[in-house]
């Protein structure tokens, strides 16, 4: 639980850096980005906004509804902005680079915000996770090796997917690392080589292998 509430800190973060948003706002925003990733609860936003309130790294502003009718009392919306301690601890969070920011919970939302994240932090986390990625292609091939004669064709072929999933990302995250050591690469992927779906390398897990052989 502590890392996935690590993982939305850090997407508000970066959401709110770009400007003051209303909930319902933000709550689209991150919906966006983390739920492309991940599932996203809207239970496990608000004790985020709370906590991150309470740190003093946002603050809640109240604002008139637009939208609420002349007369009578109009609601009011909250918006979120971050303070000089928000933009610091976000900072603080981007210059990290351990292996926290390779995994697949986090490396989607890291990736989302290397625009501003520094060139020498950027490249450590793309090796760190290409890195990552080659063990447990290591595993998965082993695995399946292993198991492949007690497999039915279904969970083979799926066993498969997993690996050539993992095998698609470690050749786009060498693409890219290629790109930012050619200082070609400052805001983004190449163009023409869009991340492969965070949720494929999840599927394959290092204790299945999905090759044939």
């Amino acid at each position: 639980m502590a890392r996935r509430v690590g993982i939305l800190e850090l997407a508000v973060l970066g959401l709110l850096h770009e400007g003051p948003m209303h909930g319902y706002e933000l709550r689209k925003r991150l919906t966006a980005l983390l739920g492309s990733l991940r599932a996203f609860s809207y239970g496990s936003l608000y004790p985020c906004l709370k906590q991150m309130v309470a740190q003093g790294w946002i603050v809640e502003d109240g604002d008139a509804d637009p939208t609420a009718p002349a007369l009578g009392p109009r609601r009011s919306k909250t918006v979120y902005r971050l303070t000089a301690e928000g933009k610091e601890r976000f900072q603080t969070v981007l210059a990290e680079n351990g292996p926290a920011a390779w995994e697949d919970e986090g490396f989607g939302v890291r990736f989302a915000f290397f625009g501003r994240t520094d060139a020498e932090v950027r490249l450590r986390i793309l090796e760190g996770r290409r890195s990552r990625l080659e063990e447990r292609l290591g595993g998965l091939r082993a695995s399946l090796q292993r198991t492949r004669e007690r497999l039915d064709g279904y969970t083979l072929e799926l066993q498969r997917h997993g690996l050539e999933s993992v095998e698609r990302e470690v050749r786009w995250l060498s693409e890219v690392i290629d790109s930012e050591r050619d200082g070609a690469a400052r805001s983004g992927p190449p163009p023409g080589h869009p991340a492969p779906a965070a949720a494929d390398a999840a599927t394959a897990r290092p204790d299945r292998d999905p090759h044939g052989g």
